[in-house]
């Protein structure tokens, strides 16, 4: 029995100290009070209170420790913080926001931000999955753009290449351009329908700006472009706009971008856009058209024997024609600015706002109603186009007797006079 009680003395002299009193503390505490140890003798040995002994006595062991309830400002709120959360994308302070607009509560973002932490996880994961979907023949076709520089001559451009990608066979279809406007997409789409010989029931495409006017991510509300529209009804085919933010929807054509990028065009250099165009349309066919893709085990080549029958036939359609139709205001070097370059206008009209309309490659001017100036279009870029009857009767430019200017009313508004008549009036030239 001496023996039991000078292990107990030892083992309660190598836990004195250590704060909360382990289980085998306890075990001891209770041997040591079945010898008759008091509970001031205990507390005194075990380093704790004596109320503290007493209480393990009274249990007869160990207590298990029982967290208090604590009431929190997010009590009764966890579905509609989750539901908050993935609508709001994870945007915690929206969320607190919300809180104070519709819950009257108050609160920090911090706090917010730990509240919903434990859904980050399946929000990423979310994100990150996706869930193939395979169309039949002649079904769909995916779109979009990707964007590159590649070295054209001496000069490095950035370069915006067009990839359509067939969903039943993952043929591609590929073209570059300078710009990503609504004419570049139709323009794509077309090139697409030609090179596979028809068109698809429907088109698949990202919401770009020039295609998609409105596009709710909650109800899935899409308001297409109008010009859109009456290019759809044209070719017959039904337009599509992936979710907002969810790229993925067409996983097809964003891996066929990612394709083009980093086999067609990577370190490889041009000595013009032609042979640019030349190069892209070669390893279409000799590389993209006969390697055997990684998901379906075939050549696209050879799938799309078996899509070409599903494409709707092309029917002998002239192009759609895309009209362009913009407002530019007339700087002080007498132009207006277009995809980078220039066209002259008359001077007479600097400052003012001016119609433009492009359509079958001519840049077409108007100011109140009238045509004031025709260029062809300029397929290069930062061009200078001039008029030089544009500029008669400025300083530096034509005779003021020079060619007409055809279109502009007459008479002249009184601030629009000839540079003469000021000259004349301040007795001597400029």
């Amino acid at each position: 029995m001496t023996e039991e009680k000078s292990m107990i003395s030892a083992l309660s002299g190598t836990m004195r100290g250590t704060g909360m009193l382990q289980p085998e503390e306890v075990a001891a505490m209770m041997r040591l009070h079945g010898l008759g140890w008091g509970a001031k003798r205990l507390a005194r040995e075990f380093g704790c209170s004596r109320n503290t002994a007493r209480r393990y006595v009274r249990a007869g062991g160990a207590i298990a420790y029982r967290q208090p309830e604590r009431r929190s400002a997010f009590d009764g709120l966890d579905d509609w913080l989750r539901e908050r959360f993935f609508r709001h994308d994870g945007n915690a302070d929206v969320i607190r926001q919300e809180l104070a607009s519709e819950h009257g509560i108050v609160i920090g973002l911090r706090s917010v931000e730990l509240k919903v932490r434990p859904w980050r996880r399946e929000l990423l994961a979310r994100k990150r999955a996706t869930v193939r979907f395979e169309t039949p023949p002649g079904r769909q076709l995916q779109i979009d753009f990707g964007e590159t520089r590649v070295w054209i001559g001496d000069e490095r451009l950035r370069v915006y290449l067009f990839v359509a990608t067939l969903g039943y066979s993952r043929r591609l279809h590929i073209r570059a351009s300078l710009r990503q406007g609504q004419a570049d997409w139709f323009a794509g789409m077309e090139g697409a329908f030609l090179r596979f010989g028809g068109v698809p029931a429907e088109i698949l495409l990202d919401n770009a700006k020039a295609l998609v006017e409105h596009h709710d991510a909650t109800t899935r509300e899409v308001r297409f472009n109008g010009r859109l529209h009456a290019f759809a009804r044209y070719w017959g085919f039904a337009p599509r706009a992936c979710a907002p933010y969810r790229a993925r929807t067409k996983g097809k054509d964003e891996r066929g971008v990612g394709y083009v990028k980093k086999n067609a065009v990577a370190g490889r250099r041009f000595a013009n856009w032609a042979m640019f165009e030349a190069h892209l349309d070669q390893w279409t066919r000799e590389i993209a058209d006969r390697r055997v893709h990684g998901t379906t085990g075939v050549a696209p080549s050879e799938r799309f024997a078996g899509e070409a029958e599903a494409l709707r036939p092309l029917g002998g359609r002239a192009p759609f024609g895309q009209l362009r139709d913009l407002v530019r205001k007339v700087q002080a070097d007498c132009a207006i600015d277009l995809d980078t370059n220039s066209y002259s206008v008359p001077w007479r009209l600097i400052g003012e706002s001016v119609q433009i309309v492009v359509l079958g490659g001519r840049v077409v001017v108007r100011h109140a109603g009238q045509v004031v100036a025709d260029h062809p279009l300029c397929a290069g870029r930062r061009q200078r186009i001039v008029d030089r009857s544009h500029l008669a009767g400025v300083v530096g430019g034509p005779a003021a007797n020079g060619p007409s200017l055809a279109g502009l009313p007459t008479p002249l508004p009184d601030l629009l006079r000839p540079l003469a008549e000021y000259e004349a009036v301040a007795g001597g030239a400029w």
